[in-house]
């Protein structure tokens, strides 16, 4: 931009010079003009467009390609992925287990004994209040090389936060787990799967991917937990390329079947990250 006015200027003058003194002045002012147009234009073409606040609650849909991959996290990756965010991972194929940790229900411990025992490492996304009161699994977690993400201080819905308030909700876990644990932390995922346009690129601001998924059932219902059987056949069926899985700690049925899933996925010939 400073080129281009320099230029324009000097094209001023230079017209200026050429032309009798009684021109002189009216040449200046109509090539001024034409500078402050092309500016104008210019700076039009080049500015980014505003980043938009509006809510979107994420879902991988039912619709499959031809891999038995989750179009709808296709979509997602080709629509956000330039604003750090990732539904499935197209750049590795193996399959990645995550766990969201909204409070601790007493299977976490037995889900990573079957871990460590078919050596998987997986992704614990915590809140605020699971690394407080649960500090010896969060240290197990690390110790036993899973990643630990970070699902925000108090589990907001991201797109109705401002900019303050996103880098708060982020950091103050994130300062928490470095100062307690050692650890810091670089993958989130947003509370509830909500987000915006502007809530992924303040994110990705802070030194974070936003991290969904390409699968997620039902299985967060402490009361109304989903059959083991059906359970491990959906889990199972649904493995594809650079998968991510969501899958929620407080579930009786995942910490059961979680050893026969890993089995049946190797089984089909994929692999765990």
């Amino acid at each position: 931009m400073n080129k281009l006015l320099t230029a324009s200027v000097i094209c001023i003058f230079a017209l200026a010079s050429l032309a009798d003194r009684e021109q002189s002045s009216a040449i200046v002012d109509k090539a001024a003009d034409g500078v402050k147009s092309m500016i104008a234009q210019v700076s039009e073409l080049t500015q980014a467009p505003a980043l938009s606040h509006e809510k979107n609650g994420y879902g991988q849909g039912v619709l499959l390609d031809d891999q038995n991959r989750p179009t709808g996290a296709l979509d997602f990756n080709a629509k956000y992925g330039q604003l750090g965010a990732m539904a499935i991972n197209e750049s590795d194929k193996r399959i990645e287990l995550t766990f969201d940790q909204g409070y601790e229900n007493g299977y976490t411990a037995r889900i990573l004994d079957t871990l460590k025992e078919k050596n998987v490492k997986a992704t614990f996304f915590l809140v605020g209040d699971y690394a407080e009161k649960n500090p010896e699994l969060v240290k197990r977690m690390i110790e036993e090389g899973h990643t630990v993400g970070n699902h925000t201080q108090n589990h907001p819905s991201m797109p109705t936060l401002t900019a303050d308030e996103i880098k708060a909700e982020v950091m103050t876990l994130h300062d928490y787990v470095k100062k307690h644990f050692g650890y810091e932390m670089t993958e989130l995922r947003p509370p509830m799967g909500e987000f915006s346009e502007f809530s992924l690129d303040e994110t990705s601001k802070l030194g974070y991917t936003t991290k969904l998924w390409s699968f997620a059932y039902k299985d967060w219902l402490t009361d109304d937990q989903p059959d083991p059987a059906y359970a491990k056949d959906k889990l199972i069926g649904a493995a594809h390329e650079g998968a991510i899985y969501l899958l929620h700690s407080v579930s009786s049925t995942n910490a059961e079947i979680l050893g026969d899933v890993i089995d049946g996925i190797r089984a089909k010939g994929f692999e765990f990250r």
